[in-house]
C-alpha cells in the first residue's frame, strides 16, 4: 500500500456522499457527542434499538462515525495480523498501518474500519454483523477518555447512590452472572458488563461505562429465572439438561436489554467507584466462598484480571497507535484505583453467597 494514506481511503470510501439516505443519530455519554451516519435503514433501526438509552438531541459532534456498507477499494490492503491476547487462539484482528491513520479487518466477518484522528468508518457486510459496529461506536468512548489518562478495565459494575462495585475475574468467571444477580438489590443501577473506565480526580474515583449491553452465556440465562424468555421454550430445556461443566463453558452469547428485563431507568453509566471484587474462586473448590480485602498493588496476579489492551484502534493523544506488543502501563492502573477498596473473592463459586455479600456492601 506504499502511497496510500489515510484521505485515499476516505475519499474512495466517499462517506459524505454515502451517507445521505439515513438522518443522523446523536449518542451522548460522559458528555461526549458522537454522530452516527449510517446507509443502511435496517441497521439503523437496530442501532436505535440498541443505543436507545444514550440517544440525545442534535448537537455538535466530538466524533462522527460512518457506517457503510459493501464498498470494494480501488487498491489492495496489505494487512498483518495482529496477535491475540495469551490464551486466545485464532485469527481475529488484522491491521494496515497509515500516516496518522490505520485500517482494521475483522478476519472471520470481512468488516474493516478506518481509524484516525479525522475519520472514523466502518465498510463491508456492517448489515450482517451489527455487533461489530456497535462495539466500533463504542470504541470511540473508549479511546476519547483513554486520550484523557483514564484507564480502561475489563469489569462489569453497578451502582446504588452510596456505592459503586466493579467486578472483574478470568473470562467465563462469572462477572457478568454476578452483575444480574446484584441487579436484583432494590437501588442498584446497571453501568456497564465488560469495559469501565476508571481515573481518579479530586480524591474520588469516578468511572464511566460504555453503552454495551451484556452479552451472556446460556449458564447465566438458565441460572436466572427473571431471564426466562430471552430464549424459546425448545432451546432453554435443551440447556437445562446438560451437565453442569458443559454449560459452564458453553460460548452461546445474547444480547440482554437491561431495561426490558429490570424496567426504565436501571442505567446509569456514570458512577464514583468504590469497591472492586475480583473473582478468583472455583468451581472445584472445597472452600466455602469468601470475601477478603487485598492491597492491588501487593497482587499483580489480580491486577491482571483488571487490565485490558486498548486494542488495535486506540490511537494515544500524541498520534502513536497501540501494538500488539506494547507494554501495558500497570503504574496507571494503581494510581486510579488508589481510593478503592479491592476484594478477593475465593472458594467454591457460589452466586447465591456472593448476592449476600453484594447486598450487605450495595444494600
Amino acid at each position: 500500500m506504499t502511497g496510500i494514506g489515510v484521505q485515499d481511503i476516505a475519499d474512495a470510501l466517499a462517506p459524505a456522499e454515502a451517507t445521505r439516505a439515513c438522518d443522523p443519530v446523536y449518542l451522548t455519554v460522559g458528555g461526549y457527542v458522537i454522530e452516527v451516519r449510517c446507509t443502511s435503514d435496517s441497521l439503523l433501526a437496530e442501532l436505535l434499538r440498541y443505543f436507545q438509552h444514550v440517544i440525545s438531541a442534535p448537537a455538535t459532534p466530538d466524533q462522527i462515525v460512518f457506517v457503510l456498507g459493501d464498498l470494494e477499494l480501488p487498491f489492495t490492503v496489505n494487512y498483518a495480523d495482529w496477535a491475540r491476547e495469551p490464551g486466545k487462539t485464532g485469527r481475529k484482528d488484522a491491521i494496515c498501518d497509515l500516516e496518522n491513520g490505520r485500517t482494521v479487518l475483522k478476519v472471520r466477518t470481512g468488516v474493516q474500519f478506518l481509524q484516525s484522528p479525522a475519520w472514523a468508518v466502518a465498510f463491508g457486510p456492517t448489515e450482517a454483523h451489527p455487533n461489530q459496529v456497535v462495539n466500533f461506536i463504542n470504541t470511540q468512548i473508549l479511546n476519547r477518555f483513554q486520550r484523557q489518562g483514564w484507564v480502561a478495565c475489563h469489569a462489569a459494575a453497578v451502582k446504588t447512590a452510596e456505592k459503586g462495585l466493579a467486578i472483574s475475574g478470568l473470562s467465563g468467571g462469572g462477572k457478568s452472572t454476578t452483575m444480574l444477580r446484584l441487579m436484583e438489590i432494590a437501588g442498584t443501577q446497571y453501568v456497564t458488563n465488560d469495559r469501565l473506565l476508571v481515573c481518579r480526580k479530586d480524591g474520588e474515583t469516578p468511572a464511566l461505562g460504555i453503552p454495551k449491553l451484556p452479552r451472556i452465556n446460556p449458564g447465566t440465562i438458565v441460572t436466572n429465572a427473571r431471564l426466562a424468555g430471552i430464549l424459546d421454550e425448545e432451546r432453554e430445556e435443551e440447556l437445562r439438561n446438560m451437565e453442569p461443566d458443559e454449560l459452564w463453558h458453553l460460548e452461546e452469547k445474547y444480547d440482554l436489554f437491561i431495561d426490558d428485563i429490570y424496567g426504565p431507568g436501571r442505567i446509569s453509566h456514570s458512577a464514583r467507584l468504590t469497591d472492586f471484587w475480583v473473582l478468583n474462586w472455583s468451581r472445584d473448590s472445597d472452600a466455602p466462598t469468601e470475601l477478603k480485602k487485598v492491597e492491588l498493588k501487593e497482587r499483580p496476579d489480580l491486577l491482571s484480571a483488571i487490565v485490558k489492551s486498548p486494542g488495535p484502534f486506540y490511537q494515544d493523544a500524541g498520534g502513536t497507535f497501540w501494538r500488539d506488543s506494547s507494554p501495558l502501563d500497570t503504574q496507571a492502573y494503581l494510581a486510579a484505583l488508589a481510593g478503592v477498596q479491592v476484594w478477593e473473592v475465593t472458594g467454591l463459586i457460589d452466586f447465591d453467597a456472593l448476592f449476600d455479600a453484594g447486598t450487605q456492601l450495595l444494600g
